[in-house]
């Protein structure tokens, strides 16, 4: 992959500080995580799960506030299996109350909307001949991860645990988009990635899907499930029409490679488990228990709370 010429000598914005910070600490966010689900039964208090983090009980707290905006009881409280249970049952009466209402894509986070535009068979067959994309690897709330734009939306947005991940996944958007050619821009995925998780309201984003009719259908059937709510493999299929075919719709989840703003996260087993997610199990937890706190005061508010 290219070098990131002059990353290091560029002057950050406060937002992008900001995002930088909230990076390093999903680091450690996860690690707990990590730890709780190991020794879960045996309900560790936080002095433990602290310690297990290189954190006093204090600083881990601090922490949680830091990040996420709620605290680490109620974030633990929201990825266990019962309260998932119940956010899934509340989580259809809002669904559906917003589609009698006429919303066919409810606010999403920091008031963003989510448009789609698909590809068509042609320019898929195509493989991206005479498309330009520019991609970069960046910070997020989630760790590192990495954005593909085009003039049409983002193409892609997968997250990656280090930099050696760069070019394996390169390769993957290379085999997906032959014809297409790339262009580092990482001022450009840095700005992006703002845009999607840096705590303003900003403008419509668009993305530019690649996939069968049926994936895309799925796709956009995420994008009507409101930040902070659950659905199950079956509601997805139930609202796409197709209550039989859970199976594949959960295919088609797995095969979502534009992460977060195509929100398979938001989907779960049944029971209530939260399970088997692309980018990890560990990650997928993070992202609900970050978006239950995500009624917060703006991003500025939080610096200078702090």
């Amino acid at each position: 992959m290219t070098a990131r010429t002059g990353w290091k000598r560029r002057k950050k914005s406060d937002n992008l500080k900001y995002m930088t910070q909230a990076s390093t600490d999903y680091q450690r966010i996860e690690k707990a995580l990590c730890y709780i689900d190991s020794v879960f039964p045996a309900q560790p208090p936080l002095a433990e799960i602290a310690r297990h983090t290189g954190l006093s009980e204090f600083h881990f707290q601090k922490l949680f506030q830091r990040w996420v905006g709620i605290s680490p009881k109620r974030f633990l409280q929201f990825i266990t299996k019962d309260h998932s249970l119940r956010i899934l049952k509340e989580s259809r009466s809002i669904l559906d109350a917003a589609l009698d209402a006429g919303l066919s894509g409810p606010g999403r986070l920091h008031d963003l909307l989510v448009e789609c535009d698909a590809m068509t068979p042609g320019e898929i067959k195509s493989g991206g001949r005479n498309l330009l994309i520019r991609y970069g690897t960046t910070t997020s709330p989630f760790g590192l991860c990495m954005l593909a734009i085009t003039d049409r939306g983002i193409c892609r947005l997968e997250f990656i645990e280090t930099r050696k991940d760069e070019k394996r996944i390169q390769n993957q958007w290379k085999q997906d988009f032959p014809e297409a050619t790339f262009r580092e821009d990482v001022v450009a995925a840095d700005e992006m990635t703002l845009q999607i998780f840096g705590g303003k309201k900003a403008d419509a984003l668009s993305v530019l899907l690649n996939g069968t009719n049926f994936q895309i259908q799925v796709w956009q059937a995420l994008l009507r499930i409101p930040s902070g709510s659950v659905l199950s493999y079956e509601d997805v299929a139930q609202m796409i029409g197709r209550p039989e075919a859970t199976r594949a719709v959960a295919s088609a989840i797995a095969h979502n490679r534009i992460a977060f703003l195509i929100p398979c996260h938001r989907v779960i087993r049944k029971m209530g488990v939260i399970h088997k997610y692309h980018y990890g199990t560990t990650r997928k937890k993070a992202m609900l228990g970050w978006e239950a706190g995500m009624k917060r005061p703006s991003l500025r508010n939080t610096q200078e709370e702090e």
